[in-house]
C-alpha cells in the first residue's frame, strides 16, 4: 500500500470516528438547533457560561469525577501489577480458569454486577459513598489492568532482577532500578486505561453511589432525558476530552513513537 493511499485511510478512519462528535460539538454552543436546518441557526457559549457559572453542579461532578478515576486507577494499578507479573512470569495449575474469572466483570452486564455487589457493599456501609464508587469501578478497571501487565511482564526478562541482586541491589533497589523502569510504559499505558474506564462509568456509579455521589456520566445521563440538548452536549465534550486525549497517547505509545511497552525500543 503507498503512502498516499494509507494517509486517505487514516484521515478516512479519523473522520468515521469523528463524525458522531460533531453534533455534539454544534449542539453545545447552539441556541436551538432544529430539522431541517443544518446548521444552527445562532450560535451562543451560553451553555458552557451555564456550565461553570456559581450554582452549576457540573465544577462538582467534574472534580469529583477526576477523583474517583484516579482513586481507581492507582487502586488498581497497585493491585494490577502483581497479578499481572503473576499472570505474565509463572505458569501454574488453573491458570486459564484465573483468566476466565477475570474476564467475567466484562462479559457480565453491569447492571447484574452492581446489584450483585450493591448488597454486599449495603451490609458494609459502602452505599452512598464516594469510597464505595471508587472500590466498585475496580471491578471492570482491574481486568484491564491485569492483562495489560502480564503482556508486558510476558515479554519481561526477570534475569535482570536476579544479576541486579547478585551485585547485592535490595529488593526495593531492584524494584525500582530494574522493574519499574522496564514496565513504565506499560504501567501508563494500563493507567490511563483505568482511568479512562472508570471516567465513564454510569450504571455502577448509579448502583452504588446511589445519586448521591454526582459525576459528570450522571448529569450527562440526567441532562439528555429531560431534554437539554445543549447542557448535554457541553457534558458530552467535558466527558470526551479525556478520553482523547488519553487515546491520542497510547495510539502514540503503541505505535512505537516513544518507548514500547517491553521498556525496549
Amino acid at each position: 500500500m503507498s503512502a498516499r493511499a494509507r494517509m486517505a485511510l487514516g484521515a478516512l478512519l479519523i473522520a468515521a470516528l469523528m463524525a458522531p462528535l460533531v453534533p455534539l460539538a454544534l449542539w453545545s454552543v447552539a441556541r436551538g438547533w432544529f430539522f431541517p436546518q443544518i446548521l444552527p441557526a445562532t450560535w451562543t457559549f451560553e451553555p458552557w457560561m451555564r456550565a461553570f457559572a456559581a450554582r452549576s453542579d457540573i465544577p462538582g461532578a467534574l472534580m469529583t469525577t477526576t477523583c474517583i478515576a484516579l482513586a481507581a486507577s492507582a487502586l488498581a494499578l497497585a493491585l494490577g501489577i502483581p497479578a499481572g507479573r503473576a499472570l505474565g512470569l509463572y505458569r501454574f495449575r488453573g491458570k486459564t480458569l484465573v483468566e476466565l474469572a477475570l474476564l467475567a466483570p466484562v462479559i457480565v452486564p453491569g447492571i447484574a454486577v452492581g446489584l450483585g455487589i450493591h448488597g454486599v457493599f449495603l451490609r458494609l456501609g459502602l452505599t452512598n459513598s464516594a469510597l464505595g464508587v471508587v472500590l466498585v469501578h475496580l471491578v471492570p478497571t482491574l481486568p484491564y489492568v491485569i492483562f495489560v501487565m502480564s503482556g508486558v511482564f510476558a515479554n519481561y526478562d526477570a534475569e535482570a532482577e536476579a544479576q541486579a541482586r547478585s551485585l547485592g541491589a535490595r529488593p526495593l533497589q531492584v524494584l525500582w532500578h530494574v522493574m519499574l523502569p522496564a514496565i513504565a510504559p506499560g504501567v501508563m499505558v494500563a493507567g490511563l486505561f483505568a482511568f479512562l474506564v472508570s471516567w465513564s462509568q454510569y450504571i455502577l456509579t448509579l448502583t452504588i453511589g446511589g445519586g448521591r455521589v454526582v459525576t459528570l456520566p450522571l448529569l450527562l445521563y440526567a441532562q439528555a432525558g429531560a431534554g437539554r440538548n445543549d447542557q448535554a452536549g457541553v457534558l458530552a465534550m467535558l466527558s470526551l476530552a479525556p478520553g482523547l486525549v488519553i487515546l491520542a497517547l497510547v495510539a502514540r505509545q503503541l505505535a512505537g513513537r516513544g518507548m514500547t511497552i517491553g521498556g525496549t525500543r
